[in-house]
C-alpha cells in the first residue's frame, strides 16, 4: 500500500492549496429528475443524488457502463473486468448487496432481467449517453420493486444539430498474459436535427484475446512423479493445489443503437429507441502446468487411496464453457402538457432473446452422467438457454395546486400508476459436443414462469417556506406471480405445476429538504422498501458441486426501513462538500437453508424467507475545482453491515453481510487545458465476504474478494480541432487481486477520436 499512501498524502497536500481562499462564483444548476419524478436541482434534492455527464465521461478512463459509477461515494460495482458480462454483475447501494435490490434503468426501462434481476452492462456505450443520474436510499415509493438500496437512471438525448462521432482504438497488458490482450474497439455515431425532428444512430464493436483468468485446482496434492504445481489454499484455509488454467477467456460484443424524436411544439414531444446488444465469450486453448518425468504435459491421473477416495485429475477439469447473450431494449417516451398538468408516458420492453451457457461434462460435477467426460476437442456437456421478456408502462401526471391554508397553500402533486410483467424460462439440454451448441441430444431440464406487478403512486411537494420543502409520498403494488412449472425429465415427481400466489406492499416516504442560504442544504428521508422474489427464486433449482438448491414457490417480498441525513455545503469557489448518515433495516430476506437431507453426496438445500439484516453507513464526499482547469475529489464511505437474524443458518448471524466492502475511498483529480486533458483515478475497497459466516478470511488466493487500491490514469491530446489521440492506464500500480477470478494486472490502451 506505500504508492497508495504516497497517492493519498499527494492529493491531500495539493487540496489543501492557499487558493481554498477565493470567493465562490456562481455556477449553473443541475437539474435531476430520478430524485422526485420530477425536474429538481441537485442542490434542492431531498436525496444523496450524484451526476456524471457525458462530458466528465470522456474525461474518465471508462471502459464499461459500470465504471461510471464506481468513483461515486456509496456505489460498489462489483463485475470482473471481461469485456463479457459475468454472473457477478452488480451495483450495490448503501451497502444494500445484490443486483435484486438496486434498480437500473435506461430511458425508463429496467435493465435487471425478469428471471434473476441479474445486470448485463457489457456491450453498454457510454458515449449513447447524456448523463446518468444515481439517487440512493429506498425509492419503492417511486419506483416498485428492485429499488431497495437506489435507482441508477441512465439517460439519452437526441441531437440539437448534425453531430458525427468516430472512435477506434487498440490496447493490451504490459505483461503478456496478466490483462486483456489485444483489447479492440471501433464506434461510430450519427445524429442530426431536421426543423422539429431528431435522430441518432450508432455502432460499436469490441473483443479481446483475454487472458487466464480461472485456475484449476485440485484437493489433493499430485503424485510424487508429477511437477510444476503450485501450493495455494481455499479463501477458508484449506491447502490446495494449482494444477493449470481455463485458458484465455476471449470475449466481443457489439451494440447498435436507433433514437428518434419529434418535436410537436415547447410542451409536446414524442421519442422511440431500439438498442440491440449481442456478444460471445468462450476459452482458448487450457493450459496445463503439470509435467511427468520425461517432461510430457500430464493432463491427467488416477492414484487409488486404500479405503477412501482415490486421487483423481481428469483432462475435462481444466475445460470451460462459452456464454452467448442477445437482448433488444424497446422504449416510447411521451410528453406534453394539458392545462397546468406535466403528462409523462414511458412504454418500454427488455428482451432476452439468447442468454446461453455450454458447458462440458465432467462427470456428476456437471449435472452428467458418473462417466461422462469431456475433452480438449469434444465430448459431452449441456447447454441451458434463458430467454426472457420484461413489459413496461408506466404514465403519470405533475400538477401544482394552491389552497388557501398558511404554510400549506401551494403544492406540486405528482401521481401516477406502473405497470410491469415479467416472464422467463429455461431449457438445459444434452450435448453430444460441448463444443457444438447445435449437437443437442435430449431434454435434462425445463422450468418457467411469469410474474406481473401493477402499482399506484403519489407524492406531494410542498414547500412550506422558502427555505424548507417537504416530500410526501407512497405507492402500492400489487404482485402476482403465476404459470410457474418445473420439470426434471425422467425424476420421479416431475413436472410440477405450481400453483399462483401473490402479495401487496405499501411503501410510504417523507423527506425534507431545507436549505440554510445558497451554500448550504439540509435534507433527509425516511421510507419503506420492497423486493418481490424473482422467478428463479420461485421456480427455478440447480445443482452445485455439493448440494441440490430448491426454488420456492411461496416466497414473500422483502421488505426494508430505511432513514437517513445529509448536509450540502460550499465554502468557497468551486468546493462542494457533502457528508451523510443512513439505516437500513432489512427483514424477510431471501436465503439459501441447508435441510440436513441428501441426494446421492448432494444435500438439498431450500430457498426460504429467513434472513434479518442491519447496515449503517456514512458517506462524505469533496470537490474543488481550482479555475477552469483542474478538478479534484475525493469520496469515502463506511458500511457496518450486520446479519442480526437468519434460522437458515444461526452460525451467520452476527456476521457481516456478503458482498459488501466495509470501507471505500475514491479520489482523482482531472485537468483540461486544450489542447491537454488528463485524469489520474485511485480507489480503495476492504476485504469482502463471500461466506455467510465470514470464513473466507485468506486473500490472494482463487475464490477470495480480497482488498484492494487501483489507479487509472488517462491522458489526451487534441491533434487539431475535432480530433484526439488519447492513452489510458488500468491498474497503474500493477496490483494483483481477485475477485473470485484473478483481476486483470497493469494495461494499457490508445484511442483515435474523431468528432465534427
Amino acid at each position: 500500500m506505500s504508492k497508495a499512501v504516497l497517492f493519498s498524502i499527494s492529493f491531500v497536500l495539493w487540496l489543501i492549496s492557499p487558493v481554498f481562499a477565493e470567493e465562490k462564483e456562481a455556477e449553473l444548476e443541475e437539474v435531476v429528475v430520478t430524485a422526485t419524478r420530477t425536474e429538481t436541482s441537485v442542490e434542492s434534492a431531498p436525496a444523496s443524488v450524484n451526476v456524471v455527464t457525458k462530458k466528465e465521461m470522456e474525461k474518465r478512463n471508462i471502459k464499461t457502463l459500470d465504471d461510471v459509477v464506481n468513483e461515486l461515494p456509496g456505489i460498489y460495482v462489483h463485475r470482473t473486468r471481461e469485456v463479457l458480462d459475468t454472473p457477478t454483475d452488480a451495483i450495490s447501494l448503501r451497502g444494500i448487496p445484490g443486483y435484486r435490490r438496486n434498480l437500473v434503468m435506461v430511458d425508463g426501462v429496467p435493465l435487471n432481467d425478469p428471471q434473476g434481476g441479474g445486470l448485463k452492462l457489457g456491450g453498454f456505450r457510454f458515449e449513447d449517453i447524456e448523463r446518468i443520474e444515481v439517487v440512493k436510499g429506498p425509492f419503492s415509493a417511486l419506483y416498485g420493486g428492485l429499488a431497495m438500496g437506489g435507482v441508477v437512471n441512465i439517460i439519452s438525448a437526441l441531437p440539437e444539430k448534425r453531430e458525427i462521432t468516430f472512435k477506434t482504438g487498440y490496447g493490451s497488458s504490459f505483461d503478456r498474459g496478466e490483462a486483456l490482450d489485444d483489447l479492440r474497439k471501433i464506434y461510430f455515431s450519427y445524429g442530426d436535427k431536421i426543423r422539429d425532428w431528431s435522430f441518432f444512430v450508432s455502432y460499436g464493436y469490441e473483443d479481446t484475446n483475454g487472458f487466464p483468468n480461472t485456475l484449476v485446482r485440485v484437493t489433493n496434492p499430485p503424485p510424487n512423479w508429477v511437477s510444476g504445481w503450485k501450493y495455494t489454499t481455499t479463501p477458508e484455509g484449506s491447502p490446495r493445489w494449482v494444477v493449470g488454467d481455463s485458458g484465455d477467456q476471449e470475449g466481443w460484443n457489439q451494440s447498435f443503437t436507433v433514437r428518434t424524436g419529434y418535436k410537436f411544439n415547447e410542451d409536446t414531444n414524442l421519442r422511440f429507441s431500439i438498442m440491440r446488444i449481442w456478444g460471445n465469450s468462450s476459452y482458448d486453448d487450457p493450459h496445463t502446468y503439470l509435467k511427468d518425468l520425461s517432461g510430457n504435459p500430464v493432463w491427467q491421473y488416477y492414484v487409488p487411496t486404500p479405503g477412501g477416495r482415490p486421487n483423481v485429475l481428469n483432462e475435462a477439469m481444466f475445460l470451460n464453457g462459452e456464454l452467448n447473450k442477445d437482448y433488444m431494449i424497446y422504449s416510447l417516451n411521451f410528453e406534453t402538457k394539458l392545462k397546468e398538468a406535466k403528462v409523462k408516458m414511458t412504454l418500454g420492453l427488455f428482451d432476452q432473446d439468447d442468454y446461453l451457457f455450454t458447458t462440458p461434462c465432467v462427470g456428476t460435477l456437471t449435472a452428467c452422467s458418473p462417466n461422462e467426460y469431456a475433452t480438449k476437442t469434444g465430448g459431452p456437456g449441456t447447454t441451458h438457454n434463458t430467454p426472457a421478456k420484461n413489459y413496461i408502462a408506466d404514465i403519470q401526471s405533475t400538477l401544482p395546486i394552491s389552497f388557501e391554508f398558511p404554510y400549506l397553500g401551494n403544492h406540486i402533486l405528482t401521481f401516477g400508476t406502473s405497470y410491469r410483467r415479467g416472464e422467463a424460462k429455461t431449457k438445459q439440454y444434452k450435448l453430444a459436443n460441448w463444443k457444438d451448441e447445435d449437437s443437442k441430444t435430449s431434454l435434462l431440464y425445463e422450468t418457467k414462469g411469469k410474474d406481473r406487478i401493477f402499482a399506484l403512486f403519489i407524492q406531494d411537494e410542498i414547500p412550506l417556506t422558502e427555505k424548507l420543502t417537504l416530500y410526501l409520498g407512497a405507492r402500492e403494488d400489487w404482485w402476482e406471480t403465476f404459470d410457474g412449472y418445473e420439470n426434471y425429465i425422467g425424476k420421479p415427481d416431475y413436472p410440477k405445476k405450481y400453483s399462483d400466489s401473490d402479495a401487496s406492499s405499501f411503501n410510504p416516504k417523507f423527506s425534507f429538504a431545507y436549505s440554510f442560504s445558497d451554500e448550504t442544504t439540509l435534507r433527509g428521508s425516511v421510507g419503506r422498501a420492497f423486493r418481490p422474489p424473482m422467478i428463479i427464486e420461485l421456480y427455478r433449482s440447480f445443482m452445485t458441486p455439493g448440494s441440490f438448491v430448491y426454488g420456492n414457490p411461496d416466497l414473500k417480498p422483502e421488505k426494508c426501513w430505511s432513514w437517513d441525513v445529509g448536509i450540502r455545503h460550499s465554502f468557497w469557489k468551486g468546493n462542494k462538500v457533502e457528508i451523510s448518515y443512513f439505516e437500513n433495516y432489512l427483514e424477510d430476506l431471501i436465503y439459501s437453508r441447508n435441510t440436513g437431507e441428501y441426494i446421492g453426496q448432494r444435500e438439498i438445500v431450500q430457498t426460504i424467507n429467513a434472513g434479518k439484516a442491519e447496515v449503517r453507513g456514512i458517506e462524505f464526499s469533496l470537490e474543488q475545482k481550482f479555475g477552469k482547469y483542474i478538478r479534484t475529489f475525493a469520496n469515502t464511505t463506511w458500511n457496518d453491515t450486520e446479519i442480526t437474524d437468519n434460522p437458515a443458518n444461526p452460525l451467520s448471524e452476527g456476521k457481516k453481510i456478503t458482498g459488501i466492502p466495509e470501507t471505500m475511498f475514491n479520489l482523482g483529480i482531472e485537468f483540461e487545458k486544450d489542447p491537454f486533458s488528463a485524469s489520474l483515478v485511485g480507489r480503495y475497497r476492504s476485504k469482502v465476504y463471500g461466506n455467510d459466516e465470514n470464513k473466507d478470511k485468506k486473500e490472494g488466493v482463487f475464490g477470495s474478494y480480497d482488498s484492494y487500491f487501483v489507479a487509472d490514469a488517462k491522458f489526451t491530446y487534441k491533434i487539431f480541432k475535432n480530433a484526439s489521440l488519447s492513452l489510458s492506464i488500468d491498474n497503474l500500480f500493477d496490483k494483483k487481486y481477485y475477485y473470485y477470478y484473478l483481476e486483470p494486472r497493469r494495461s494499457w490502451f490508445l484511442e483515435f477520436s474523431y468528432k465534427f
